[in-house]
């Protein structure tokens, strides 16, 4: 039975005109759809002929960012089926006992676009259950048949990716093109790992005992807990989901109370992929969330836990899990730095800063934090930063010509708020930006002459703001971006090969952007350092993530 829709005003979406859509790159997968399916609740998916949509970019530039909503399609979505407001429990949309509920918000109105069950302790405990029974046959699925589903998964994604970035839009805000990016971004994860699950080989290892061989075999570590944020709705699941289901690992996610609609998608799709029941289990919860994450970190039946957040929270969960001395993947809170010297090129330096800071409206654990800019040049590139982001236009993410969307919430503008205010009280100049919009929004912005003793050297701000620090010499500024508890990403801007390579070296982070502020990919272990976590995600080594490495000892038969 499909879930329930709740009747919701959108007054903001009944206007005369249509905007149009100024399209960011896609693959030619995105643009032309070879079949697609449809799918009941109740049923698994059947095919029907195929609908071709139109190969030819300039048409495609035609359509309208803001969805055709109706009573009975709220969000406006191609396929209306993908809105799903219930949980996933052994192949079936569940609520909960209570009958209890959340609301999710749309950021850029504040409005309610839907609600889920607020699932509990007992739902998880069934979810665990499910996935531990199914993991008894899906472990004994072939690579082929693995790589199969995810073939068939980023199919159907990328045939539903204009239904995936609406999601995005509606429940997380990002402005129409960083959506659509986030939305192939993650696509290219289903793509990587359904490769990946034909690469999970053993190895010969020589042996010094007569007559004795060693193997090492890799198999799937068991029972996976999935936690994923709002800040990449789409990416977090892909990113995660990905190399479980390559290599038969079975899977409980938890997903965020402000964005579950997207990751509800992608699952649907990955059920008319044909992935079996039970391989697959999804919790919607967000007054039970600190019970539920327990139980997913305490239960003997889970073998290992994912989860992307702050570091404060990382730690808790490590605790958690230290009960069962679970395998942890922890991709934790950053504060990164971002160095501009002297020989940078000038527009490589600033298009690469803008790529790292604004993204998701700097929303990101990668973003530039602490933005290091020598001596030299820090007039010309403050000038040359400032004059950019004074030409983003913040406003909902359907709009025409929007950069930048509002905030996640209420919280999140206040706390960037403070960062600004502090920074100002303590002699940074506020070049481009520095107060609210509307609801949540915060205008992107540019502090000049930032010291070390504000909030924002210490604090990841988690927003819109660019914070320009002075340094001099290479040493020193080595030594003030590696002063930090933490150690995810890094960035540097230079001509010079010697120094590439030796700041490289030097910097204390898991990942180095040199010359480019864009180091997210599905093919690279990302992960960080120090109290930014342990593990990887992405690359092979995002699969070995989802593995143990057994070793059989093979010895011959004794000659009498």
């Amino acid at each position: 039975m499909p879930s329930k829709i709740s009747s919701v005003p959108f007054t903001r979406l009944s206007r005369s005109h249509i905007t149009r859509q100024n399209l960011v790159r896609s693959t030619p997968s995105a643009i032309a759809l070879t079949s697609q399916r449809t799918f009941s609740h109740s049923s698994r998916p059947t095919i029907i002929p195929s609908v071709r949509l139109s190969q030819n970019i300039a048409s495609i530039r035609n359509m309208s960012n803001w969805p055709k909503v109706t009573a009975e399609n709220p969000l406006g979505l191609d396929d209306p089926s993908l809105l799903i407001q219930r949980g996933l429990i052994d192949g079936k949309w569940v609520g909960t006992e209570s009958g209890e509920t959340f609301e999710v918000n749309d950021p850029a109105s504040g409005k309610v676009i839907g609600t889920c069950p607020d699932q509990t302790v007992s739902d998880t405990k069934n979810a665990i259950d499910a996935a531990h029974k199914a993991f008894s046959t899906y472990k004994t699925t072939s690579p082929a048949q693995r790589q199969a589903y995810l073939a068939e998964l980023h199919r159907l994604y990328m045939a539903n990716i204009n239904d995936i970035t609406r999601l995005i839009v509606w429940e997380n805000g990002k402005s129409w093109n960083d959506a659509l990016a986030e939305a192939n971004y993650a696509g290219s994860f289903f793509s990587w790992f359904a490769a990946e699950a034909l690469r999970t080989n053993g190895e010969t290892i020589p042996c010094s005992v007569p007559g004795t061989r060693n193997i090492t075999i890799k198999q799937p570590i068991g029972v996976v807990a999935l936690l994923v944020p709002w800040n990449f709705p789409a990416a977090m699941i892909a990113r995660k989901l990905g190399p479980a289901l390559a290599v038969g690992c079975t899977s409980v996610v938890k997903v965020p109370s402000e964005t579950p609609f997207t990751t509800l998608a992608i699952v649907e799709l990955a059920r008319r992929a044909g992935v079996p029941d039970g391989v697959i289990n999804v919790i919607t919860t967000d007054k039970h969330l600190q019970d539920v994450g327990k139980e997913l970190c305490t239960n003997p039946l889970v073998h290992k836990v994912s989860f992307t957040g702050s570091t404060r929270v990382g730690k808790l969960l490590a605790e958690q899990c230290s009960g069962t001395l679970k395998k942890m993947s922890l991709e934790l809170g950053g504060n990164a730095p971002l160095i501009v010297f002297d020989d940078a090129d000038l527009p490589t330096a600033v298009a690469g800063t803008i790529a790292s800071k604004f993204r998701g409206s700097g929303q990101t654990c990668v973003c530039a934090n602490r933005i290091y800019v020598q001596d030299g040049i820090y007039d010309k590139f403050a000038q040359a930063l400032a004059e950019k982001v004074g030409q983003f236009k913040v406003g909902p993410g359907f709009d025409e010509g929007v950069t930048h969307g509002p905030l996640i919430h209420q919280r999140q503008a206040d706390k960037v708020e403070e960062h600004v205010q502090d920074a100002v009280s303590k002699g940074a100049k506020i070049l481009v930006g520095g107060k609210r919009g509307k609801g949540t929004e915060y205008i992107p912005t540019v502090l000049a002459d930032v010291p070390d003793s504000c909030l924002i050297a210490t604090e990841e701000t988690f927003g819109p703001v660019a914070a320009l620090f002075r340094f001099k010499t290479e040493e020193e500024v080595i030594a003030r971006a590696n002063n930090s508890e933490v150690g995810l990403a890094g960035y540097f801007f230079s001509e010079d090969v010697d120094r590439v390579f030796r700041v490289s070296e030097a910097l204390e982070t898991g990942m180095v952007g040199a010359n480019t502020g864009m180091i997210s990919q599905a093919v690279i272990p990302f992960g960080g350092i120090k109290e930014s976590g342990y593990g990887k995600e992405g690359g092979h080594q995002g699969t070995e993530e989802y593995m143990i490495t057994k070793l059989v000892a093979i010895g011959s038969r004794i000659k009498q």
